[in-house]
C-alpha cells in the first residue's frame, strides 16, 4: 500500500504538506489541509512559462496563467540573485486574459539564470521553474580568448564550449595553398552519398578516396562525441526555401537528457532562436514529438550561409544555405479558368534556374497527373498546368525562385452549359498565361546576360596584375579598442586625427548616435554627447565632412551637432562621429512617405456592395518601396489572415479577400501603408446585403372595435444594406392554425387596419419587413386581440353521472339557458378531489367538448371527486356551474361472468397446455379450478390476475385430457364454465392392408387397427386409392371410424394400390400400403427352380461432391456460401464456424435443396470470419468439407 507523502517545507504551524500531481508537466503543488471545502482549489498553472534564449538587449519575458479558489497570489524568484530591482524586473497581470507576466527589458548576460514562479494561496501553494539563456552580443573568438586568460587557471573548455567549429569568416586565418575549407567536412558529415561529388567539385576536391578514408575516421570520431548527448539522429533534411517566404532544416533526434541546451550557429557565429513566440525573432525552432524543424524567416541575400547545430558542444547537423541572384522579370498573373479547363501560370526569371518550387494553397507541388511543371531550354521560362480545373482547385497559388517569390489567384468558374447532374467532358482550351511574348523576354535577357560576360571578361583582361600589399603596421592601442574602423578607402588626410589640446582627462562619448529616418527636403540633425569638452570630425561613408551651405557643423561646448538643411537622397548613408579614440556611428535614410495615386484612391474609396455568403474583394496599388508594411483595418480593427480572412502583398498592390460574408462584415474597411518616414491611409466601406431585420416590437393596439381591430409597429433596426420597400400583414384566428395574408403596407407606414373581423373573436398578427433581398423574420402580437368587448356565456347545469366505475366516470350535462347572444363552441370540465381546493381543468381552453357528454378517464380508483362545466363562446370560458354530486371511482356490484371462453383445446403431448379464461365481476370473484369435477392436481399451476384466469399443465401428457371446470363466486353470485382439453399426438400408421373381392367390380379394403385407436375417440381414417391409368392419389374415404371400407366401381385390367391413413386433431399418421390389385392378382405363381434372386441396394455414405470455397467479403456485404452433398439414405446437414453449430442462429439462413447446401448472411460481421465446417451424417457414415472467412474492413 502506498501512503500519501507529507512535507513541511512552506507550511504554517498546524498545517500539513500533502504532494499533488498537475496536469501540466514540472509544476509542484503542495496542499495544506487533507480536505479542501466544497468548491475551494489550491493553485496550478493552466499555463507554465516557457524557457527562452534570447540576445543580449532583447526584451524578454515570462507568461503563466494560475487558477485556484480563493485567487492565489503570485511572486517570481530567480536561485542566484534577487528581482527587487524595478529597473531590471517588473511584474504585471492582466484581468482579461488572467496573464501573469514577468519582463526583464533589455536583458544582460548577468541575468541568465533559473527562475521561479509561485502561486499560493490559503489551501497550497504551486511552483515552476523555467531557465533563461542570454547570448552575448559579438562573441567572438578574440574576446573568448581574451576571457580565457583572465579565467583562473586558464580553463579555456568553460569559454570555448559554445564554438562552433568553423570560425567566422573575418576570424579565419589565411589558409595555404592546398589546404581545404573546414566547411568542407561538416557538409559531408551531414549530407547522403548521393552529394557527395558535388560538394567535391564545389570544394575543388579530386581525390574521392583520400576524401572517403577521412571522412569515415571523421565520421566515428564525432559519433563518439554524439554518444555522450544523443541516442538516435536520423532524417537529416537540409534547408528549402517555403511558400511563406521563409526557409527551414528539419532533423529527428532523441535526447539521452531532454534539458540539453541546443545551440544555432550562422557562419560560425551564435545566432538566437525562440521556441515558442512565434514571429517575435527571425531565428525559431518548432519541437514535434522528436522532429526538431529550424526556420529563418523574412528571408534576406545576408541570410545564406553555413547552418549548424549543436547540442551541449557537438555538432549534429550542418547545412548551407546558397540564395542564388534571381528575380522575377514576368510575374504570374491571375487566371480564371472554367471547371474542366486548364490553367497555365507562367513567369520569367532574370538569371537561368534548373529548378523553382510552385505551391499550391501553401503546399508544395510536384510534376504528376494533375499539374505538368515546364522549363523552357534555356531556363528562364518556367509553367506551370493545373489540369483539369474542378472548383475544388481554386486559391493562391505562388512560385519561389531562391528568396524571390510571387503569387496569384486561380479563379474556377462553373460551367454554365453543363447539364444539372450530368458531368462534362474535360475541355482542350487553356486559360490563363501571362498575356506576353515570354520567348522575345527570354531572348532578351539572354542577350543582355552574355553582354555582361563578355564586359567582365573585358574588364579581367584590362584589369593591371595586383600589387603586394605592404606589411601592416602594428596599431596603436587605441585603434585596438575602437569596434568601427575607418575603412581603407578613407583619403589619409581624412585618416588623420586632427590636432586637440591635451586635457587631463580622457574624452568619452556619453550621447551616442542612433539611426534616423527624415523625410525627403525635411532638416536632420545629428547630436553627440561628450564627457568633456574636446574637438571631433565628422564623416560620411568614410569622406570628412565640413560646414557648408547644405551641412552645417556645430559645437557647444561638450555638445556637437551636425544639422543638414533639407535632406536630399544624396544624403543618406552612414555618418560616423570620431574623437580621439572615441567613435559613434548612425545611418541617415532620406525617403518619402508612401503615397496613393489619386486615380487608385478614389477607385478604391467606392463601397463594395456583395449579398450574404458572397466574397468580397479589395484591391489598393500602390508604387513600390522598401521596409513597407501594409495592414487591413475593419470599423478600426485590425484583419489577421484566418477565420475567412485573407491577405495577400504584392510589391505594387495589397490584396483583401473576405469569404462567405455575413451582413456582421459590413463596415469601414481601411488600408495602411507605413514605413519609416511615415504612414497612408485609404478607406473603402463593403455593404453585405441581406434581408432586413424584423420589424421592433412590440405590437400595439391603436384601436378595437366589433367591426375593427387596428395595429401598430416600428421600423426594423437592420435593413439589410437596402431600403425596406413594404410590410406584409398576416392574421391568424385563435384556435386555428392557418395564416392569412391581409395585405401589403407601404414602407413609410408602420400601422394597420383589420375590418374584416367578427364580435368576440381573437386574432394574432404577424408582420413581415420587405427588402430587395427578402423576407425578415417576423414580428408577432404576443397576445391574441379580440375584435369589440368580451361577451361570456352563462353557466351549464351541474354535470349529471352516467356510469362509474374504476377506470372511467361518464358524465353528461346540459347546455347554458342564456348564452348572451354569442354562439358556444364547446365546454371546459373541471374536477375536484374530495378533502381538496383545487379544481383541475380535464381539457385546454383551445380545445373545447363540442358535446354535453364526456368520459373521464382521468380517475384514481376508490377516490371521491365533484365535476362542473363551463360554457367556451369566441371570448372565452363563462362562469363555471354548479358542481355535481360526489361520485366514487369503482366498479359496480355485478354477478360473475366469462368473455368469450373457448370450450375445447387440443394440445400436443409433451408441450405445456395453457388454459386462458377472462371474467368479470364486482366484487372480484374467488377462482377455482376442478379437473373432471375432482380438484386438479398439484403439479398443475393457476395464474390469477385482474380480470383473467390462466391454468398451466407443464409438459402435458395424454392423461391430462379432461373436462376442466372453472368457477368464479363472490357475494353477488356464481359462475361455471367447462373447457376440454385433449392432449394427443400425431397418430401411429394403421396395421397391414388386406383386399378381398367379394362382388364384382367391388373390392373390400380392411386393416388393422393403430395402435393410438384405443387412447382417442376421436381418431378416424382416411383412404386413397390410384389406379395405373393415372397414377395420382385421390381420397375415396374419410372420416371413417371403422376398419374397413368397400371401393366400387373396379375395373378388370386396371392395377389399384390403396393406402391408409389414421388422423386425429394433430394430423395425419404415416399411410399403411396395400398389395397391388388387378392384372396379375390371380396368376399362378412360377417356380423358381432352385435359383435365387438378389435385390439392387442403392444405400451409401455421405460424399461431397462440390466442396466449400474461401470468401473474403468487405463488412457490411452479403455473402452467399455453397456447396453439393449425395448419400442414401439422405443425410442430415449441419454448419459450423469454429466447431459451434449455428443451424439454430437467426443471422444465418441456412437450406438443404435436394443435396445443395447453402448458407446466406445478409451483412457480414467482424466476428463472422473464422473457420465454416459443414458436417453431412447418415447411418453409413460421416463427410465434411470446411473453408475460411476473412471480413475485410
Amino acid at each position: 500500500m502506498f501512503r500519501r507523502t507529507k512535507v513541511t517545507d512552506g507550511t504554517a504551524t498546524g498545517q500539513v504538506g500533502i504532494k499533488k500531481k498537475s496536469a501540466v508537466p514540472g509544476v509542484m503543488i503542495t496542499q495544506f489541509i487533507e480536505e479542501l471545502p466544497e468548491g475551494k482549489s489550491h493553485p496550478d498553472f493552466t499555463r507554465k512559462p516557457i524557457a527562452l534564449t534570447i540576445q543580449e538587449g532583447k526584451f524578454a519575458f515570462f507568461k503563466a496563467i494560475v487558477i485556484g479558489d480563493p485567487r492565489p497570489t503570485v511572486t517570481w524568484g530567480r536561485n542566484n540573485g534577487d528581482v527587487s530591482d524595478t529597473s531590471r524586473y517588473q511584474t504585471k497581470y492582466d484581468p482579461n486574459s488572467n496573464e501573469h507576466t514577468f519582463e526583464m527589458p533589455n536583458v544582460m548576460p548577468d541575468q541568465a539564470d533559473t527562475y521561479k514562479c509561485f502561486a499560493k494561496n490559503e489551501y497550497g501553494q504551486a511552483t515552476v521553474t523555467v531557465l533563461l539563456n542570454v547570448i552575448a552580443v559579438g562573441f567572438k573568438k578574440n574576446k573568448a580568448q581574451a576571457e580565457a586568460a583572465e579565467a583562473p587557471g586558464g580553463n579555456f573548455k568553460s569559454v570555448l564550449k559554445r564554438r562552433s567549429k568553423v570560425l567566422p569568416t573575418s576570424e579565419q586565418p589565411e589558409r595555404k595553398e592546398g589546404e581545404i575549407d573546414p566547411k568542407f567536412w561538416e557538409l559531408l558529415m551531414s549530407s547522403d552519398k548521393k552529394d557527395y561529388e558535388s560538394i567535391c567539385a564545389e570544394f575543388g576536391v579530386t581525390d574521392f578516396r583520400w576524401m572517403l578514408k577521412n571522412l569515415n575516421k571523421m565520421k566515428k570520431e564525432r559519433e563518439e562525441e554524439q554518444a555522450e548527448f544523443v541516442s538516435s539522429l536520423s532524417n537529416l533534411r537540409h534547408i528549402r526555401v517555403n511558400s511563406d517566404n521563409t526557409a527551414s532544416f528539419e532533423l529527428d533526434m532523441d535526447l539521452i537528457e531532454q534539458s540539453t541546451s541546443l545551440f544555432l550557429y550562422k557562419d560560425g557565429v551564435m545566432v538566437p532562436y525562440t521556441k515558442e513566440l512565434g514571429d517575435s525573432m527571425k531565428h525559431s525552432l518548432k519541437l514535434v514529438g522528436k522532429k526538431y524543424i529550424f526556420s529563418v524567416r523574412d528571408l534576406m541575400p545576408d541570410d545564406a550561409g553555413l547552418y549548424q547545430v549543436d547540442v551541449g558542444d557537438v555538432n549534429v547537423f550542418s547545412t548551407d544555405f546558397k540564395i542564388p541572384t534571381v528575380d522575377f522579370l514576368v510575374k504570374i498573373q491571375e487566371v480564371k479558368a472554367t471547371e474542366r479547363e486548364d490553367a497555365v501560370f507562367e513567369c520569367v526569371l532574370s538569371n537561368p534556374f534548373s529548378k523553382i518550387l510552385w505551391f499550391g494553397k501553401n503546399l508544395p507541388l510536384e510534376q504528376g497527373d494533375k499539374y505538368d511543371i515546364q522549363v523552357s531550354e534555356d531556363k528562364l521560362v518556367h509553367k506551370l498546368v493545373v489540369k483539369d480545373c474542378l472548383i475544388v482547385d481554386k486559391g493562391i497559388y505562388s512560385v519561389c525562385a531562391g528568396i524571390k517569390s510571387c503569387n496569384a489567384w486561380l479563379v474556377v468558374e462553373a460551367d454554365k452549359d453543363a447539364q444539372k447532374g450530368k458531368k462534362t467532358a474535360r475541355k482542350t482550351t487553356r486559360a490563363g498565361g501571362s498575356g506576353m511574348d515570354l520567348q522575345k523576354v527570354a531572348q532578351e535577357q539572354q542577350t543582355k546576360l552574355a553582354k555582361e560576360r563578355e564586359e567582365r571578361k573585358e574588364q579581367i583582361k584590362a584589369a593591371p596584375p595586383p600589387e603586394s600589399p605592404p606589411a601592416p603596421l602594428a596599431p596603436p592601442a587605441s585603434a585596438a579598442k575602437d569596434p568601427h574602423p575607418r575603412a581603407e578607402s578613407e583619403p589619409a588626410a581624412a585618416a588623420q586625427p586632427p590636432v586637440v589640446k591635451v586635457v587631463t582627462a580622457e574624452p568619452e562619448i556619453t550621447g551616442k548616435l542612433s539611426d534616423v529616418c527624415v523625410l525627403r527636403g525635411n532638416p536632420a540633425e545629428l547630436t553627440v554627447e561628450m564627457s568633456v569638452d574636446c574637438s571631433a570630425t565628422w564623416f560620411k561613408d568614410g569622406e570628412p565632412l565640413n560646414s557648408g551651405a547644405e551641412v552645417t557643423v556645430t559645437k557647444d561646448g561638450t555638445r556637437h551637432k551636425l544639422r543638414i538643411q533639407s535632406c536630399k537622397d544624396d544624403d543618406s548613408g552612414v555618418y560616423r562621429f570620431v574623437a580621439g579614440d572615441q567613435s559613434t556611428q548612425g545611418k541617415v535614410t532620406v525617403g518619402d512617405a508612401p503615397e496613393f495615386d489619386p486615380d487608385d484612391l478614389h477607385k478604391f474609396s467606392k463601397p463594395v456592395i456583395v449579398r450574404v455568403g458572397q466574397n468580397a474583394a479589395f484591391k489598393m496599388a500602390f508604387p513600390p518601396q522598401g521596409s513597407l508594411v501594409v495592414r487591413w483595418f475593419r470599423d478600426g480593427t485590425e484583419l489577421k489572415d484566418g477565420g475567412g480572412v485573407k491577405t495577400a502583398r504584392e510589391p505594387n498592390h495589397g490584396r483583401l479577400l473576405l469569404r462567405d460574408c455575413l451582413r456582421t462584415d459590413s463596415g469601414e474597411i481601411k488600408i495602411q501603408l507605413k514605413n519609416p518616414f511615415g504612414a497612408v491611409e485609404a478607406t473603402s466601406r463593403l455593404i453585405v446585403l441581406d434581408r432586413p431585420g424584423p420589424p421592433e416590437g412590440p405590437v400595439e393596439t391603436v384601436e378595437t372595435t366589433s367591426s375593427l381591430i387596428e395595429i401598430q409597429w416600428n421600423p426594423p433596426k437592420d435593413e439589410g444594406g437596402s431600403a425596406v420597400t413594404n410590410y406584409i400583414v398576416e392574421r391568424q384566428q385563435a384556435g386555428q392554425a392557418l395564416w392569412t395574408k391581409l395585405g401589403d403596407v407601404s414602407a413609410d407606414k408602420t400601422s394597420f387596419r383589420d375590418r374584416n373581423v367578427t364580435h368576440g373573436k381573437k386574432y394574432g398578427y404577424r408582420i413581415y419587413a420587405e427588402n430587395p433581398e427578402g423576407l425578415s423574420d417576423t414580428l408577432e402580437t404576443a397576445d391574441s386581440i379580440m375584435a369589440g368587448i368580451m361577451i361570456l356565456s352563462g353557466p351549464p347545469g351541474a354535470p349529471t353521472v352516467v356510469s362509474a366505475t374504476k377506470t372511467c366516470i361518464n358524465l353528461s350535462w346540459t347546455p347554458p339557458e342564456d348564452d348572451r347572444g354569442v354562439p358556444i363552441i364547446g365546454y371546459q370540465l373541471e374536477k375536484r378531489k374530495k378533502d381538496t381546493n383545487l379544481w383541475i381543468a380535464l381539457n385546454a381552453l383551445n380545445e373545447p367538448i363540442e358535446d354535453v357528454k364526456y368520459a373521464v378517464k382521468e380517475v384514481t380508483e376508490g377516490a371521491e371527486y365533484e365535476f362542473r362545466v363551463s360554457a367556451v363562446n369566441e371570448s372565452g370560458a363563462g362562469d363555471p356551474g354548479p358542481p355535481s354530486a360526489m361520485v366514487c371511482a369503482k366498479n359496480p356490484n355485478m354477478r360473475p361472468c366469462f368473455k368469450d371462453p373457448e370450450d375445447f383445446i387440443v394440445v400436443r403431448a409433451g408441450n405445456s397446455a395453457r388454459v386462458k379464461v377472462c371474467y368479470e365481476g364486482e366484487p372480484p370473484p374467488q377462482i377455482t379450478w376442478l379437473k373432471d369435477d375432482e380438484p386438479i392436481s398439484a403439479w398443475i399451476n393457476v395464474i390469477n390476475t385482474e380480470g383473467m384466469s390462466q391454468l398451466v399443465i407443464p409438459s402435458s401428457k395424454r392423461s391430462d385430457s379432461a373436462v376442466y371446470t372453472i368457477k368464479a363466486k363472490n357475494a353477488m353470485g356464481e359462475a361455471s364454465f367447462d373447457i376440454e382439453v385433449r392432449v394427443t399426438d400425431e397418430p401411429k400408421a394403421p396395421g397391414p392392408v388386406e383386399l378381398e373381392q367379394t362382388v364384382s367390380g367391388r373390392v373390400v379394403v380392411s386393416w388393422a387397427p393403430s395402435p393410438d385407436q384405443e387412447l382417442d375417440d376421436r381418431l378416424y381414417y382416411v383412404v386413397s386409392q390410384r389406379d395405373s391409368t393415372t397414377r395420382t392419389w385421390k381420397n375415396v374415404a374419410d372420416r371413417l371410424f371403422a376398419n374397413t371400407h368397400t371401393v366400387n366401381n373396379i375395373r378388370s385390367g386396371v392395377q389399384y394400390h390403396f393406402r391408409i391413413f389414421a388422423k386425429n386433431d394433430m394430423g395425419l399418421s404415416d399411410p399403411s400400403q396395400s398389395p397391388t390389385w388387378g392384372v396379375n392378382s390371380n396368376k399362378v405363381p412360377i417356380p423358381s427352380k432352385g435359383l435365387k434372386s438378389s435385390g439392387l441396394s442403392f444405400e451409401r455414405p455421405p460424399s461431397i461432391l462440390v466442396p466449400l470455397k474461401v470468401h473474403a467479403p468487405p463488412k457490411g456485404y452479403a455473402l452467399y456460401m455453397t456447396c453439393a452433398v449425395r448419400g442414401c439414405p439422405t443425410p442430415s446437414v449441419s454448419w459450423h464456424l469454429n466447431d459451434v453449430c449455428i443451424n439454430f442462429d437467426n443471422n444465418y439462413y441456412i437450406t438443404n435443396s435436394f443435396g445443395v447446401c447453402s448458407m446466406y448472411i445478409l451483412r457480414v460481421r467482424s466476428q463472422d470470419s473464422g473457420v465454416y465446417k459443414v458436417v453431412a451424417v447418415n447411418a453409413f457414415g460421416r463427410a465434411q468439407c470446411s473453408t475460411k472467412l476473412a471480413v475485410r474492413d
